[in-house]
């Protein structure tokens, strides 16, 4: 969060920001607007009523007129409520309809990150923007910023009508005043602070629960229940007390603002009796009782002001935190004009330099092509710097220097969209949604229907699998395809890529955690989808790296290698040849 965010108790910067959200909803915004205002001037009717009718009505046994001004105020209440009940439902509408239009604009925003902005963010945290901030910004409108402007001019006009009324009786409820303002000033700096740390607190939270649940596994095999409890127990103890503060502010102001209230109403009843007595003047009694009731109008504004602004000050903060992601600009460059369309497929990587942190290097320089339709396969140890490749082929980060080709053409030259939708990918850890099957590898493209899914399944050996399950293709696998075994999701993960007919496929390291019953479609599914496209295999398994035509071997960053599986192991004392003899000849022994 900014620190122009967090400074303020009350931005106008942001409400300025907020208010142009309101302009699809213009009418509602001005209705909200003038119920506010009307509803101000309402609250003098019945006090001014209720002083016509002791002094005029009331004192002068005046009883028809008297039932005449009863049901004036009965028609002003009805009249009030059904403003009030217009003024809630507006404003929460209005309200509502903001925030869904920045949460889809926040989320469409995110949608278009960089790759290193969510390596450096947590899941947790953002979600807690684009979920429970985004309430916050919305009780701005819908309880916050017209009901506080609302009883603020309610207290101006009260004032006013005081002043009028009776010089004396309002110099009484003056004095009061400034320990009133002096109470909320402090109170509101004191909630301030306090919901800082409560939004801070919220967002720990959710942070550590979402990375638990999602970490379960992990958890329950190192047996690390009991020290997770106690680590949740102790933040879930600092969200209580950040909260607990809050409730203590609330507590003595609410019981300040109490107190005071009634030691004004009593002195304004003291010296109004005492003129009336003085003066011998009825029409006093009135007016006392008007006094009473504007007092009260007074001083309940107030409190209502000091609990409305402490949701107002949540919101303000909840908007701060969502403005910072909106204006953060994490994008890759996509001012590429040209659209990927019939790519054949040739790439080529001249002198490529990257590092994911500045100083870093991950690549230094390397420089391969690889030719339309050719299947090559990259190996090497673990951040040896395979997968960065497929990375950056595919734009998820930006270069240092160096250039990347498709058929001749930079990449930064294609626009982002249709670049990406020319190659697909299949990762070792495939994420399905907790949706059908179906959704899973259209991933709701309409263009795709369900015929050719099944058409696509059945050409790469995967339909039978699919049709077993309960509802077939519409069978929902749940979050993360939990209901899947991990060969299974694979699967699904191949005919995704299948169904997208994309010019580039890429496995990376896709059959390394599947049983052999598993790997076998996948090898069926694998010879289908790279017939006739170009390939790139992060290898893995034996079978993948002798077919590959071309195997590209990487060690720190660097190429060391490159030729035949053949070629590559004729090379004495060759990297690729020690690693084969140490993982895939073993591998070969236990297969055979």
């Amino acid at each position: 969060m900014s620190k122009d965010t967090s400074g303020k108790a009350f931005d106008f910067k942001l409400i300025r920001r907020l208010v142009t959200y309101t302009k699809p909803y213009r009418a509602t915004y001005y209705f909200v607007v003038a119920a506010a205002i009307l509803l101000a001037f309402l609250a003098l009717v019945r006090p001014l009523l209720v002083k016509s009718g002791v002094n005029d009505y009331m004192i002068e046994k005046d009883e028809k007129s008297l039932l005449f001004i009863c049901v004036i105020m009965l028609g002003t209440l009805f009249f009030e409520v059904a403003m009030q009940w217009a003024y809630n439902y507006f404003s929460n509408l209005l309200g509502q309809s903001i925030i869904r239009d920045v949460r889809v604009k926040l989320f469409k925003h995110m949608l278009r990150f960089k790759m290193k902005y969510y390596d450096k963010s947590s899941v947790g945290v953002l979600v807690t923007r684009a979920v429970q901030d985004m309430e916050r910004i919305g009780e701005i409108f819908s309880n916050g910023f017209f009901e506080i402007i609302s009883d603020f001019l309610k207290i101006f006009v009260v004032i006013g009508v005081m002043l009028y009324a009776n010089l004396k009786l309002t110099l009484i409820v003056f004095c009061v005043f400034p320990i009133i303002l002096y109470a909320t000033y402090l109170f509101q700096k004191a909630m301030k602070k306090a919901f800082i740390e409560v939004r801070k607190e919220v967002a720990n939270l959710n942070s550590f629960v979402q990375e638990r649940i999602s970490g379960i596994k992990i958890l329950q095999i190192f047996a690390r229940e009991e020290q997770e409890y106690d680590l949740f127990k102790a933040i879930n103890e600092r969200h209580k007390k950040s909260w607990i503060s809050t409730v203590w502010y609330n507590s003595i102001f609410l019981a300040v603002i109490e107190l005071v209230s009634s030691a004004t109403i009593g002195l304004v009843v003291y010296q109004g009796a005492t003129q009336a007595i003085k003066n011998d003047d009825p029409d006093l009694a009135g007016t006392i009782v008007m006094f009473i009731m504007f007092t009260q109008m007074l001083f309940r504004p107030l409190r209502q002001i000091a609990e409305k602004f402490n949701g107002l000050q949540m919101g303000m903060v909840a908007a701060g935190r969502v403005f910072d992601i909106l204006d953060t600009q994490s994008y890759i460059d996509d001012s590429g004009t040209k659209v990927a369309t019939d790519l054949e497929g040739a790439i080529s990587f001249d002198k490529v330099h990257f590092e994911y942190v500045e100083g870093e290097a991950v690549l230094h320089g390397i420089s391969f092509e690889v030719n339309k339709g050719e299947t090559i396969a990259i190996v090497g140890a673990t951040g040896a710097g395979k997968s960065t490749i497929i990375n950056l082929l595919n734009r998820f980060y930006e270069i240092k220097s160096g250039t990347i080709k498709i058929d001749n053409v930079d990449i930064e030259e294609y626009t982002l969209t249709s670049l990406r939708s020319k190659i697909a990918i299949v990762l070792q850890d495939v994420f399905l949604f907790a949706d059908s099957i179906l959704n899973n590898i259209t991933l709701n493209d309409t263009t795709i229907r369900e015929e050719d899914v099944i058409a696509a399944a059945k050409a790469i050996g995967v339909h039978e699998f699919i049709n077993s399950l309960p509802d077939g293709y519409h069978y929902n696998v749940k979050e993360r395809g939990t209901m899947l075994s991990s060969g299974q999701r694979q699967l699904i993960a191949f005919l995704r890529a299948y169904v997208s007919n994309p010019s580039i496929l890429i496995l990376d390291e896709a059959t390394s955690s599947v049983d052999s019953y598993s790997e076998k479609l996948i090898q069926l599914a694998t010879e289908k989808i790279t017939e006739g496209r170009t390939s790139i295999v992060i290898a893995h398994r034996l079978a993948t790296i002798k077919k590959a035509s071309k195997i590209i071997v990487m060690d720190a960053g660097k190429i060391v290698e490159t030729g035949t599986h053949e070629e590559l192991l004729d090379i004495e004392g060759g990297y690729y040849r020690n690693l084969y003899e140490v993982q895939f000849m073993a591998e070969e022994k236990m297969s055979s």
